[in-house]
């Protein structure tokens, strides 16, 4: 895959990825995945976003070549690679921060290295390919099981690690209403894993119908169009008995729909990091002293907030790139236990050579898309 500026990607051939550095790997990609982050790029929303870059940040494979120093791993292993490039050692590393690795993207104040996802987030080139090259192997993949799908595991590299910490930042209590903003396959998993934290209400807002009848029975989740409400901060506040919701998660980030300024400024201008309307709602549909637990993506610039909001109410903001390399063995557990089925949110599996149609039809959420995964080899 070739991106060639927004609303262009093609395949393209290029060179064959090399071993760079002793803990590096090649890759041969059995899975990847279009992301709802990866349209941010589509759409021109990232800086520095470079014509030639491959993306895809979302894949699994087949080890074909491995570095001096990568011991762990052995070629034939079948692997799923966390998005987020972790070298293990760093300070932030140590902490289990793996989404701010400080050795991947050295030159970024925030952000891991990200395979696929420009120039903010280190120009590694990602998985929307057949080989790619891996970085810190002995760190980073973790071997598929045998008992499980690949359809599973390639989810398990991004979309229901994020979800699940988007779940865990709320510090949902048993009972809590959790307010989640975005039908999309993140917003899908978090409320999905509202419920394995012990939410007693999971609410699901979004603008699409066909989005929200899936969340409606995946998740499962009570759901609302809010192009059908007059005020999405009243109503929440409503069906709460006036407090507002306990926990409420943004999983949309920059590209959201909902107000008309926002997405003049944030999208249209880019004035801000994206429309910031998601935050808003979330700020201000949640209880005083309530949680706010942000994984959708903005760009590094600034964003329209209400900061007063945030002090006056006695919020908790938590937000970040999710940790993948720490939540895999515990979601390997949960999918092996069946209380997360990740490839049952997989609606179009696509031939790599046929990824711009993919884009268009993610993009455009066209044929009741949810989640489209590529198959490298038809």
């Amino acid at each position: 895959m070739n991106y060639r500026g927004p609303y262009r990607v093609r395949v393209e051939e290029k060179p064959m990825p090399k071993i760079e550095h002793p803990r590096d790997a090649i890759v041969r990609v059995t899975r990847s995945c279009i992301c709802g982050s990866d349209l941010h790029l589509y759409h021109g929303m990232v800086p520095d976003t470079r014509v030639g870059m491959t993306f895809g940040h979302e894949f699994c494979g087949i080890v074909e070549e491995l570095g001096s120093e990568v011991t762990n791993l052995k070629v034939g292993d079948h692997v799923l690679v966390p998005f987020n490039i972790a070298c293990g050692q760093c300070h932030f590393c140590k902490q289990g921060l793996y989404g701010n690795c400080h050795e991947s993207n050295p030159m970024a104040t925030a952000a891991a290295g990200i395979y696929g996802y420009s120039h903010t987030a280190g120009g590694y080139d990602g998985g929307q390919a057949q080989y790619v090259r891996v970085p810190y192997a002995d760190f980073g993949p973790t071997i598929i099981p045998d008992w499980m799908d690949p359809d599973d595991a390639v989810l398990l590299t991004d979309v229901v690690p994020t979800g699940y910490q988007a779940a865990e930042m709320g510090g949902i209590q048993k009972g809590d209403t959790v307010l989640v903003l975005g039908a999309g396959p993140v917003g899908l998993l978090a409320a999905r894993s509202a419920w394995l934290f012990g939410a007693g209400r999971v609410i699901v807002l979004d603008y699409i119908d066909y989005r929200l009848e899936f969340a409606r029975s995946y998740c499962p989740a009570e759901v609302y169009n809010f192009q059908e409400l007059d005020d999405v901060v009243v109503f929440m506040k409503k069906t709460t008995d006036g407090l507002g919701v306990d926990v409420a998660i943004d999983a949309v980030g920059g590209d959201a729909k909902g107000n008309f300024l926002q997405t003049v400024f944030g999208t249209k201008l880019k004035w801000e990091a994206g429309n910031a309307i998601p935050a808003h709602w979330a700020i201000n549909s949640v209880k005083k002293g309530g949680i706010v637990s942000i994984v959708g993506v903005y760009g590094p610039t600034g964003n329209m907030v209400p900061l007063g909001n945030i002090v006056n109410k006695g919020l908790t903001i938590r937000a970040n790139q999710a940790a993948v390399k720490r939540h895999v063995p515990k979601l390997i557990e949960h999918v092996k236990e069946g209380r997360i089925n990740p490839k049952g949110i997989i609606t179009h599996r696509v031939p790599l050579e046929d990824i711009s149609d993919a884009y268009h039809i993610f993009s455009g959420k066209l044929d009741n898309c949810i989640k489209p995964v590529l198959l490298p080899n038809g």
